[in-house]
């Protein structure tokens, strides 16, 4: 019922929205002499912000068309070279001269975990000048017909697997923050069964491997209130007319709310800000938040199944570090682990994966000898700070580059 109140407030909103736009074209217009006042620059800043809260967001694009590529700019174009129900596997390919090879191949296993892939968008464009980059670019669970199936964690870590056999056997994985545990899992499969497409290396990046090792606000809630108080809580059937009417998910709106009530105060004093920058006619400073929030307010649904067994093995049972962790019906086991390299990396302000969580990777892979493993912890960055950004691209970046090449040589 709740998903169905929010499609029909927003139905209910439309109006207002439309009466919105039109305020903005008056008092936005060149020929309006107002359009540079004071009064004006304030209208239009309230009508903006009205249009910015009560907007549906939609699936952001990566929008990279072009890399550096040794000293010359090349075009990128995205290629789907491989479409599952609830993914798709795109590929940046580089327009390289005759006889250059685009670098080694790398699979970004971008978090489904409420925000689209797009979420790596700064990882993807700050890796591409070296790696030949691919990424799981997930669909939203409400534009996924009944008719497809389900999608369950072990679905998850079956298209990883998959993902990389269709890549080759050249390939590295790196995950940021929620696949950390499925790629693991997918890794220790491979191993385990001799793939010829098991992965040189692979790079966790805040993951919840172990999260009781420094739980966080993020990790406390599912622990405390366990999995039988979870499905009539937040597990709702999409309403009419969307593809997937009546798939049971976790809705993205849900979500989004949990990300704003986290740190309610730094949005509100934000987007105060964001209001007297328009005020004052600052471009440069609207248009940075408003690039940042397009994607942060950016969410899709994920299928209950997936939503419900993820927070039941990793954040109630932990069942990786236990040692339960089953996929398929077969256990898995990370200590036998040896032909992938494992790098782990965590931020020291990281409030959603706290620190351990991660680097907990090394005491299971125990196989692994001590060339074939790396941990970083990067100073002065919170969680999206060691996957993007000018810190990421400075520090954390040549220390992946390094790891990458080293094990692949």
């Amino acid at each position: 019922m709740l998903y169905q109140m929010y499609e029909f407030n927003h139905a209910v909103i439309a109006p207002l929205r439309a009466l919105a736009t039109a305020g903005l074209e008056f008092w936005q217009n060149p020929g309006n002499p107002l359009a540079e006042t004071y009064v004006a620059r304030s209208a239009t800043a309230s009508l903006k912000m009205f249009e910015r809260v009560t907007r549906r967001y939609g699936k952001p694009t990566f929008d990279i068309h072009e890399t550096e590529f040794k000293g010359a700019r090349v075009k990128v174009t995205e290629q789907v070279i491989l479409t599952k129900p609830f993914c798709h596997l795109l590929h940046f390919v580089k327009d390289l001269p005759e006889g250059q090879g685009p670098g080694k191949k790398v699979l970004l296993v971008a978090p489904m975990s409420g925000h689209y892939a797009t979420l790596l968008r700064d990882t993807v464009q700050s890796m591409l000048p070296f790696y030949d980059i691919y990424i799981t670019d997930w669909i939203d669970a409400r534009a996924v017909p009944l008719s497809a199936g389900s999608f369950d964690l072990d679905d998850y870590v079956d298209y990883i697997i998959e993902m990389l056999r269709h890549m080759g056997d050249t390939a590295s994985v790196m995950a940021v923050c929620q696949p950390s545990v499925p790629v693991l899992a997918a890794v220790s499969v491979m191993n385990e069964h001799n793939d010829p497409a098991t992965p040189r290396s692979q790079i966790l990046i805040g993951g919840p491997i172990d999260t009781p090792r420094n739980p966080t606000a993020v990790n406390k809630p599912a622990k405390e209130k366990g999995i039988d108080r979870v499905p009539p809580n937040v597990n709702m059937l999409v309403p009419f007319p969307h593809a997937g009417a009546m798939r049971e998910v976790y809705p993205g709106f849900l979500q989004l709310t949990g990300f704003m009530t986290m740190n309610m105060d730094r949005h509100v004093d934000a987007h105060r800000e964001l209001f007297w920058h328009m005020v004052e006619g600052d471009g440069d400073s609207a248009e940075k938040h408003e690039d940042f929030y397009d994607e942060y307010m950016s969410v899709m649904d994920l299928a209950a199944e997936f939503y419900l067994q993820t927070v039941d093995y990793v954040f109630i049972k932990h069942a990786l570090p236990a040692g339960t962790f089953r996929h398929r019906g077969e256990l898995i086991t990370p200590q036998h682990i040896t032909r992938t390299a494992l790098m782990t990396i965590e931020g020291e302000r990281d409030d959603i994966s706290g620190q351990g969580q991660t680097q907990a990777a090394h005491d299971l892979c125990v196989a692994l000898p001590d060339e074939k493993r790396v941990h970083w912890l990067q100073p002065g960055v919170g969680h999206y700070g060691v996957f993007s950004g000018s810190r990421f691209r400075r520090e954390v970046l040549p220390r992946i580059c390094d790891f990458i090449d080293t094990q692949s040589a």
